[in-house]
């Protein structure tokens, strides 16, 4: 059975019967504002996309790293990933993964046979870790905004290494974050993975590229199991140079932030105290907690009768938006005013 996913536009318009183009919609971690798409030779339209040489070139050096594999987006990764595994390491069994999550992760998994288990506000005990074992860290989390810094990920790694197991960090959000706090520089070896999404943070999903940082050996894995052409030729144009321009990318650090904290406040403003208890996430996204668990599930449907799409959660006890721009700010806090008065 397929997981629901924000990003379901079409789908959500059609339930409540507003047209497409009359909504906001808030319900993914994509930034709200893009690369500007370059001009693209005409060549690169019409011929099979090439190994390019220097978009691996100006990705290890935005990630930091000596090996990668271009991606059609880290959800290839996620969903090969356990198979491949299996045939790597036949004796492994178990996999932990954070309890609140990317639910892509956990549905490999035991689509693969692993035994999963969850944890919830910290990793999981270092020394009851299995013999072989995977250890997925969504990092920072989504939709938590949880971060476990890079001190702690390397004692788990080097515990794996000696159990002859995996970690798996998925960074999809962590370029709004300083890129020392990312662990993609530490990946030496077999026994970590780093997935790195490029459509988030750059603000242009639909162009589908990511990058899966690992050793050689794992990079060969997956070029033979992806295949060629994985990511079309103009795809790789923008992102070849939205990765090396670095002008752009501290411009869109700092736009990030200070429309997060934005809405962040706005939010703080519209929701009363007495209906949440606290706002977590990253600069690509804000989730509201609430003090009482039904009021998520209501507030997302009376949102949504004002055409305003959020996400929420699978558990469905709390609302996840993503960050919105300045000129429709105050169209969110109105129909945030407007569903608390209604749920009241």
């Amino acid at each position: 059975m397929a997981l629901m996913h924000g990003g379901q536009l079409q789908q959500v318009a059609e339930h409540y019967k507003i047209p497409m183009a009359d909504w906001l919609d808030l319900s993914t971690g994509i930034a709200p504002t893009c690369y500007s798409i370059p001009n693209i030779p005409l060549n690169v339209w019409q011929q099979l996309p090439q190994q390019n040489p220097t978009l691996i070139a100006a990705a290890k050096q935005y990630y930091q790293c000596s090996q990668l594999v271009i991606t059609n987006g880290s959800q290839a990764i996620i969903k090969a990933l356990p198979g491949v595994y299996r045939q790597k390491n036949a004796s492994s069994e178990d996999v932990y993964l954070p309890e609140r999550g990317y639910k892509e992760h956990a549905h490999a998994w035991k689509m693969a046979g692993y035994n999963l288990h969850f944890y919830r506000n910290a990793l999981p005990e270092i020394t009851a870790l299995s013999a072989g074992c995977v250890v997925v860290i969504i990092n920072p989390n989504n939709p938590t905004g949880q971060y476990f810094n890079v001190n702690i990920i390397k004692q788990y790694h080097q515990q794996l290494k000696q159990l002859n197991g995996l970690l798996v960090l998925d960074e999809a959000f962590v370029d709004v974050m300083p890129a020392e706090q990312s662990y993609c520089q530490q990946v030496n070896d077999s026994h970590c993975l780093v997935l790195r999404s490029f459509g988030k943070f750059f603000g242009l999903a639909g162009i589908r590229i990511g990058f899966l940082v690992a050793n050689n050996a794992w990079c060969k894995t997956f070029e033979a199991l992806l295949g060629p052409w994985q990511v079309n030729g103009p795809a790789q144009t923008v992102a070849e140079q939205a990765l090396c321009d670095t002008h752009w990318q501290e411009k869109q650090k700092q736009t990030l932030k200070q429309l997060s904290t934005a809405q962040e406040n706005k939010l703080l403003q519209v929701f009363p105290n007495t209906l949440i208890l606290a706002i977590k996430g990253c600069d690509l996204f804000l989730t509201v907690e609430f003090r009482q668990s039904d009021s998520a599930k209501k507030l997302y449907h009376l949102l949504c009768q004002q055409g305003v799409y959020c996400r929420l959660a699978d558990e469905q006890d709390t609302l996840r938006f993503g960050i919105t721009t300045a000129d429709t700010l105050e169209r969110l806090a109105i129909a945030c005013a407007k569903a608390c008065k209604q749920l009241s």
